[in-house]
């Protein structure tokens, strides 16, 4: 059983910087891609970046290109997330996911995750 917590989330104004990680147990999170993603109030769970078992690959939504950067310490069984120049507009819960199946085998970014963590609040005022 895979478990997976998210933590690093807080209250930042706009501009300022925060780093999320997921730690994540049990070993069926090995040779998977892992992503983030975040929902904000009334608005559908959406898609933010995500990276494969090696690293070697990465993807990002485009309106956090060039700021958010993902990474992984598979020694260490962390995901983070690291988030520069937040925007008010970047508030949401984040959540990081698991892929259904191992070395990306259903495409990349995964087209879904077979498990999910908790959550962890990200707000940005303005």
């Amino acid at each position: 059983q895979v478990q997976l917590v998210e933590s690093g989330g807080g209250l930042v104004q706009a501009g300022g910087s925060l780093r999320l990680s997921c730690v994540l147990s049990g070993r069926t999170f090995s040779r998977k891609a892992v992503g983030w993603l975040r929902q904000a109030p009334g608005k559908e769970r959406e898609f933010v970046s995500a990276i494969t078992w090696t690293g070697e690959n990465t993807a990002y939504t485009d309106s956090v290109k060039g700021r958010f950067t993902i990474s992984r310490d598979n020694a260490k069984n962390t995901v983070y997330l690291q988030m520069n120049s937040l925007k008010p507009e970047d508030t949401a819960v984040y959540y990081c996911a698991v892929d259904r199946v191992i070395y990306s085998r259903t495409g990349f970014p995964p087209p879904s995750y077979a498990t999910w963590g908790q959550g962890t609040q990200v707000t940005v005022s303005s």
